[in-house]
């Protein structure tokens, strides 16, 4: 879903898991937006590892900055 920035109309576009980076890029476009930056987020997983908690990397988001056009 994507979210909204009131100050100048920026809107972050986060890739689905069932759609590629050009179905996205098609979502912003018919919403009338254009990328401006890409960004990948990591998805961290909390494990408890001999009574310590451990963060690990198990996979990434990516998510466009959009800016209307």
């Amino acid at each position: 879903m994507p979210k909204k920035n009131s100050r100048n109309s920026k809107m972050r576009f986060e890739v689905q898991e069932n759609e590629t980076i050009d179905d996205c890029l098609d979502r912003m476009k018919k919403q009338g937006y254009m990328p401006v930056r890409r960004m990948e987020e990591p998805i961290f997983r909390e494990e408890i590892r001999n009574g310590e908690k451990v963060m690990e990397p198990v996979g990434k988001t990516i998510v466009f900055q959009a800016v209307k056009h």
